[in-house]
């Protein structure tokens, strides 16, 4: 499959970055790379490393051996409280940061918002390749009920208090996974009061999500970023052009690039930040714009700089 090719600017501004959202094998559905290939390649280009994300299995293990057999990639892992590992569990938070986890995704696929949206995804866009998968489990009868993160009153239930703490004491990154608006807005403010130094709104702009400019910036101004992912306007979910004014409107200071890719029918995910930084260019965004979103803030969430880039704090 033919795919766009990232030009040597978009590679030089991109450079020293971490893709803190990858999709590869080994995994329960097909992937375009494993991570042993994945961090070769990272090296060739000149990316500092990257996060393996799964939604049903934790990598800190994973990116342990990778990191030993690839020298020169700093591969992270990290956990997602889906069902699989518990749902939201400070155990398998505890044990994942002693297993050198560097980020905890909130529920994605099993999050109340995630199983219960019926927003559409423009004509024509490519739905994930999770979406087969979780309908294959409900056919065969493993339909486990949802993860909740509030409570019947509207706050945050104690089990997600517990985690926070257990992230809060580690030095976790927290992503906000598919929680919908107001439960991004709620775990936020609860992740800041134990504690949570870095914190992700994941892909603020995905079908079933789409936050508003408003809340966007009110998660800035909470010291959040929130993460621009490639896939999302490749795959057709929003525009490139709503995408490239949310950026504006909430300030590169906020923002991080990511690529979301590891589908086999998306491009290299090598490629993500730099075609993205093309996107970008093309737009009218600033080179420097661009550097801070994919690599000076993606190197704060990653190795825990001291200063933290985008906080109001």
């Amino acid at each position: 499959m033919d795919h766009p090719h990232p030009s040597a600017r978009a590679r030089e501004i991109v450079a020293g970055g971490y893709d803190t959202h990858v999709h590869v094998a080994p995994d329960v559905v097909p992937r375009l790379i494993d991570d042993l290939s994945l961090a070769r390649r990272f090296r060739d280009v000149g990316l500092a490393g990257f996060v393996l994300k799964s939604h049903y299995v934790p990598t800190a293990e994973r990116a342990a051996v990778v990191r030993a057999a690839v020298l020169g990639v700093d591969v992270l892992g990290a956990v997602t409280l889906n069902r699989p590992v518990g749902g939201m569990n400070a155990v398998a938070v505890e044990i994942a940061a002693r297993g050198g986890a560097r980020v905890v995704w909130f529920p994605t696929v099993d999050s109340v918002n995630q199983r219960s949206s019926r927003a559409e995804a423009p004509a024509g866009a490519i739905p994930p390749m999770w979406a087969a998968l979780q309908e294959e489990l409900r056919a065969e009868g493993i339909d486990p009920p949802p993860v909740a993160v509030m409570d019947e009153s509207g706050g945050v239930r104690p089990d997600v208090r517990d985690v926070l703490q257990m992230m809060a004491k580690r030095d976790l990154v927290l992503a906000t996974g598919h929680l919908s608006a107001s439960e991004i807005l709620l775990v936020v403010r609860a992740a800041r009061d134990a504690g949570v130094r870095r914190i992700i709104v994941t892909h603020p702009e995905f079908t079933s999500q789409r936050l508003t400019v408003a809340q966007q910036q009110e998660l800035a101004g909470l010291g959040a970023f929130l993460e621009r992912c490639f896939t999302t306007p490749h795959t057709g979910k929003v525009a490139w052009d709503l995408m490239i004014e949310n950026i504006r409107q909430v300030g590169p200071r906020h923002s991080v690039l990511s690529s979301d890719l590891g589908q086999p029918s998306n491009p290299p995910v090598e490629d993500g930040l730099a075609l993205m930084a093309d996107h970008l260019l093309a737009a009218g965004v600033s080179a420097d714009d661009i550097h801070q979103m994919a690599v000076t803030n993606t190197v704060h969430l990653a190795r825990d700089t001291t200063a933290a880039v985008g906080s109001t704090a």
